[in-house]
């Protein structure tokens, strides 16, 4: 049992009372009994909050594993999941404001115990990860049963913690039915399908002819049967997704990048062919880490485990977990609106087919595919550093995912702690994920910093093959921006301005 048992508070009450005496004041008591519990809490990986960070971890897992990656999907899942369980917890909190949730008193100070936190924030995680991912609804379900936690409460009882927890994940779902992500195939233009392209975008460029070689080109991929298939732009419409924390998609959008005929362009795509000729173990681990291979959690989940970390090292309760959580990934779900309203604006070439049209009839160096390693090759074959069923993300390139999402995710890391030291490192073996028959060196990965794990994230991606220089450092900045703006929104919400 996780859940704070009421033996356990009943013991604080006696404890309190004894030793205030049985004309102690009542505030003064209560008071005492609150620091008590606190006190005592869970830290770290048993709160309760970080208990169901892992199971949406998990349920990311899983999403990818039935659906594809779909990063920009799954980033909202888990932003509106963490905004239910904020606004849950608020009405536990003196000052919190809640983001969707409205007619729900904030309740009396007698009531804020931490066992009714965790019932009010297991009800607000249950409720919505059974929305957003609700074919492990069977696993949320056991979960709650080991909590000790009737998962067919469905009481929505303002003045009960199941009946908050419950009415704040309503509160989000209904509030973000019809946002723009067409989860429910309800925008006008689509078919009724949940996430059909609504706006109609269709590339110039199709993947055998390439007629405007500034836009993107969808490739080939191996469906793992001996066949090829070219996937569609993933979600085209998520530019036009109402963001959490900015005022719209565009609020920070960058200038425009560089285009063929230009200087910079040229030597920049050079730089992609140089990067992977040489590419060396330890970057073919941090192409690897970064790329987060099976199983992947995309990056908005990525960044939450990356926060789980800061939780375990500085022993979070659970109100610390709440906030952090809330924050990070509301900035990860709005930096890839965000990132989504730059890549359709300029609809950019990638570095697969911008090396293309600049050595094609060229010999060069480059990776050439599993089994193969580094060889000379005609630059139109270049590729990048990249299982074939996943050659390339399907869609536009600029502004990089990757660095949009880790520049604003480290940022606010850095603002929420009140510092970049972050001090995580992980092992893994060079080529696992990409050419487990040419494995390198076991490789230590050290991220020292907030700041510096995202620009590592940044330059994984150049040195994958998937962006240019110039999407990297915009996106690492388009993302720095979100996290400001979202900061002044976190602060409103937990009533500090």
């Amino acid at each position: 049992m996780k859940v704070t048992s009421k033996l356990s508070l009943l013991g604080l009450v006696i404890c309190s009372f004894i030793l205030f005496g049985c004309k102690g004041d009542k505030a003064q008591k209560e008071a005492m009994e609150m620091k008590q519990s606190e006190a005592e809490q869970p830290l770290g990986a048993d709160n309760i909050a970080h208990q169901w960070s892992e199971m949406a971890i998990l349920a990311t897992a899983h999403d990818t594993e039935k659906f594809k990656p779909r990063p920009t999907i799954t980033s909202r899942f888990l932003g509106l999941t963490f905004v239910a369980i904020f606004d849950a917890w608020s009405r536990y909190d003196d000052k919190a404001i809640p983001v969707y949730l409205d007619g729900v008193d904030r309740r009396p100070q007698n009531e804020r115990t931490l066992e009714n936190k965790q019932i009010a924030v297991s009800y607000a995680a249950y409720r919505a990860l059974n929305e957003y991912y609700y074919t492990d609804k069977k696993l949320f379900s056991a979960f709650m049963e080991e909590l000790g936690l009737d998962p067919n409460n469905e009481s929505m009882d303002p003045n009960t913690p199941e009946g908050i927890g419950n009415l704040a994940a309503k509160a989000v779902i209904e509030a973000r039915k019809g946002d723009g992500a067409n989860q429910y195939g309800e925008e006008e233009g689509s078919n009724g399908e949940p996430y059909f392209n609504y706006t109609g975008y269709e590339p110039v460029n199709s993947a055998d002819t390439n007629v405007d070689p500034n836009r993107w080109q969808p490739k080939y991929f191996s469906d793992g049967k001996g066949g090829k298939f070219a996937p569609a732009c993933l979600t085209p419409f998520w530019d036009r997704v109402e963001p959490v924390a900015l005022t719209s998609g565009d609020q920070f959008r960058p200038g425009p990048p560089p285009k063929i005929g230009s200087e910079q362009l040229e030597k920049e795509v050079q730089e992609v062919v140089e990067l992977q000729a040489n590419l060396t173990d330890y970057q073919k681990a941090l192409v690897e880490f970064m790329r987060d291979g099976p199983q992947s959690v995309q990056q908005a989940g990525h960044w939450l485990n990356f926060a789980q970390e800061v939780s375990k090292r500085d022993n979070h309760t659970l109100d610390q977990d709440v906030k952090m959580f809330f924050y990070n990934q509301v900035v990860a779900m709005d930096a890839f609106i965000a990132s989504w309203d730059s890549k359709m604006y300029y609809d950019f070439a990638r570095p697969f087919a911008l090396v293309h049209e600049y050595y094609s009839g060229k010999t060069i160096k480059g990776w050439g595919g599993v089994g193969k390693g580094i060889i000379e090759m005609d630059g139109g074959q270049w590729r990048p550093y990249s299982p074939d069923t996943f050659l390339c993300p399907p869609f536009p390139s600029y502004t990089s995912g990757h660095s949009t999402i880790s520049g604003g995710c480290a940022e606010a890391l850095k603002l929420w702690t009140g510092s970049d030291e972050f001090g995580y490192e992980t092992q893994l073996v060079a080529g696992a994920m990409t050419e487990p028959d040419n494995l390198g060196d076991t490789i230590t990965l050290k991220f020292p910093t907030f700041t510096e794990t995202a620009n590592m994230a940044g330059i994984s991606r150049v040195l994958g093959g998937y962006h240019i220089q110039s999407e990297n450092i915009a996106g690492l900045e388009l993302g720095r921006d979100v996290a400001r703006e979202a900061w002044t929104f976190y602060k409103k919400h937990i009533g500090e301005e």
